[in-house]
């Protein structure tokens, strides 16, 4: 889960590689949008990442602002990174790595709990969205680094 998917080509081509090799990638982002530039923004990436097997959905009820990763049932982490260039690089930003750890098992409960309130992105929902925010988020991601 992560609220802002502002991908560089390094973190879009790890998702892709990932899917491809059968790994279930699974993102969820929010559905209603606290930042409409970085909603359209992410949405850019939506279609080539359903296209090379990842799974999208948006939480429908609100908005999600959880950073919330889950592996294999016995990794997690959970904390204040976006899947974004200045969460990862810049802002040092942190989150707490847990490994083999009972927990694991809340966070992914959580993660489905989540998933059981999104609806699932198709690549038939991304050809319908409005030319005009295709337009504004293709202009985003020209600017994405410094977002």
């Amino acid at each position: 889960m992560t609220p802002y998917l502002i991908l560089d080509e390094e973190m879009r081509d790890a998702l892709t590689f990932a899917a491809q090799r059968g790994v279930a990638v699974k993102l969820i982002l929010p559905h209603i949008p606290d930042k409409k530039y970085a909603y359209f923004l992410a949405r850019t990436h939506y279609e080539e990442l359903i296209s090379e097997g990842v799974e999208i959905y948006e939480y429908t009820p609100g908005f999600v602002h959880a950073k919330v990763f889950t592996s294999d049932d016995e990794k997690a982490v959970v904390g204040t990174i976006n899947l974004d260039f200045r969460s990862l690089f810049l802002h040092f930003e942190c989150a707490a790595y847990i490994w083999k750890n009972p927990v694991v098992m809340d966070v992914e409960g959580d993660f489905q709990s989540t998933l059981a309130h999104c609806q699932k992105i198709s690549i038939r929902d991304c050809k319908e969205y409005s030319i005009i925010y295709k337009i504004l988020g293709s202009v985003m991601r020209l600017v994405a680094p410094l977002m």
